[in-house]
C-alpha cells in the first residue's frame, strides 16, 4: 500500500510540471496541449515500461492524472494484444478505460443539464 503522502507528492509533481509548462512557454500551450500531451507521455513511458514504477511509488497519485489514463490506454492494449491479436491493439484500450469514459460522459453531460453557462 502507498503511503498517503507519496500520492499526494507524485500527484503534486505532475500538476507542477503540467503548470510550469504552460507559465514558462509561449503563451500559446494552452491546457488542452497539456492534456494531449500528458496522455501521449503517460502512453508512451508505459510502453517503454518506465511508467510503472511511478504507479508503484505513487499509487494514486500517478495513475488518476491524465498520465495515468495514458497508462491505462497502453497497458489495455497491450494485454488485448496478448489475447486477440492485431485486434486488441484497437479494441484493447477502450476495453481498459470504458469506465472512466462512461463517467467522464455521464457526469459531463449531468453537468450541462444542471447548471446554465455564463457567458
Amino acid at each position: 500500500m502507498v503511503p498517503l503522502y507519496m500520492a499526494f507528492l507524485i500527484g503534486g509533481l505532475l500538476c507542477l510540471l503540467g503548470q510550469l509548462i504552460m507559465d514558462l512557454t509561449k503563451a500559446s500551450i494552452t491546457p488542452g496541449h497539456i492534456l494531449v500531451g500528458y496522455i501521449s507521455g503517460g502512453a508512451i513511458l508505459s510502453g517503454l515500461g518506465l511508467y510503472e514504477p511511478l504507479v508503484k511509488i505513487g499509487g494514486a497519485g500517478a495513475t488518476i492524472p491524465l498520465s495515468g489514463f495514458g497508462h491505462l490506454l497502453t497497458q489495455g492494449s497491450l494485454k488485448a494484444v496478448e489475447q486477440k491479436g492485431l485486434l486488441g491493439a484497437f479494441s484493447g484500450g477502450v476495453e481498459a478505460t470504458a469506465a472512466g469514459i462512461t463517467a467522464a460522459v455521464v457526469f459531463g453531460y449531468l453537468a450541462a443539464v444542471l447548471f446554465n453557462p455564463k457567458g
